[in-house]
């Protein structure tokens, strides 16, 4: 064997050694960050006050959920408040007027939630773009008129009152301590689920349509059934945080299926940073706490936030967890 295939075999092995040395880096330092992630969520409930966290992590599940669909598929959907929403309705009635066990009725939003995205993305899912965009918007929309009408939704009142139950029928979560570790479960699920999808086969090919379509078009992948998977994922995920949400605060409301709140994940994703798994519960924590500590300045908190996210795209386009990333050269 010549010097030269020798160099040139040495050439083509260096590359792929160093890929895969990268890719167990970032593995351990994900797992790393999860472990420290679950530890963080042990301590919490001890030093911060737990409704107020469980806010956070249903939020920070929702956002995921809306990330994985547009950081890695590229698909920008203004219409996720209907499943998180339309989710929330279902569970709060499901645990009030049926008198399902919390778990049953959780279950039930988000397998509503899912149903939803299965509909609406078929609908969708062949629109790229803006097109895409508004599409969803205007379905989302129609959930919402339509929760203005409906009986069951109680209107402009929304569902009050709803019972937290007995997880199992023998735990009561009508202590705030309790529940919060049912809902940082719950968390840790979703989250762990999004990172599996990710790094997964089907992840990567998403990956792979996002950054040029035609050519996963040209090597045989049906794109439009990936794109479809994936949306269905995203709005199952969607509907378990807001299934989740209503149980926790008992309430379902209007302001779960209005457009600002489809608006709102989108701020929370952008801020954390865009496709990456840890930063859109980075970005939640931010706009939520926001909301709840600058909860006096009343319609001001919505200027604070747009100074927010205008800084945060003039300084850092990668958003918070993004620019680390960059900063550690690790995907985050």
């Amino acid at each position: 064997m010549s010097s030269g295939t020798v160099a040139s075999e040495g050439a083509d092995e260096a590359p792929i050694g160093a890929v895969q040395q990268t890719g167990k880096s970032a593995k351990k330092l994900h797992g790393m960050i999860f472990i420290g992630l679950a530890g963080l969520l042990l301590i919490a409930p001890f030093v911060l006050y737990p409704v107020f966290l469980m806010k956070v992590l249903c939020f920070a599940l929702f956002a995921s959920a809306f990330s994985l669909l547009l950081g890695y598929a590229g698909l920008l959907s203004f219409g996720h408040a209907a499943y998180f929403g339309m989710a929330s309705y279902i569970a709060a009635h499901a645990a009030k007027v049926w008198g399902f066990t919390p778990e049953l009725a959780i279950l039930s939003g988000t397998l509503v939630g899912t149903l939803l995205g299965v509909v609406f993305g078929w609908l969708a899912i062949k629109r790229q773009g803006i097109y895409f965009a508004m599409i969803t918007l205007a379905l989302s929309q129609m959930v919402f008129f339509f929760c203005v009408q409906a009986k069951f939704t109680g209107g402009e009142d929304g569902i009050q009152a709803v019972p937290r139950g007995h997880l199992f029928g023998l735990i009561d979560l009508a202590n705030d301590r309790v529940l919060y570790f049912v809902v940082a479960a719950i968390f840790l699920f979703g989250m762990i689920a999004i990172y599996r999808i990710i790094h997964s086969p089907f992840g990567q090919v998403m990956k792979a349509i996002r950054d040029n379509e035609p050519r996963a078009v040209s090597l045989g992948y049906r794109v439009n059934q990936y794109k479809l998977a994936l949306f269905v994922l995203s709005t199952a995920l969607a509907g378990l945080a807001g299934a989740t949400k209503a149980i926790v605060f008992q309430l379902a409301s209007l302001t779960d299926v209005h457009w600002s709140m489809s608006g709102e994940v989108v701020l929370m994703t952008l801020v954390g940073g865009l496709g990456t798994v840890f930063g859109p519960m980075v970005g939640a924590a931010v706009i939520v706490t926001m909301q709840n500590y600058l909860a006096t300045l009343g319609a001001w908190v919505l200027v604070v936030q747009g100074f927010i996210f205008v800084a945060c795209v003039l300084a850092f386009r990668e958003g918070i967890v993004g620019l680390f990333a960059k900063r550690l050269k690790q995907p985050l």
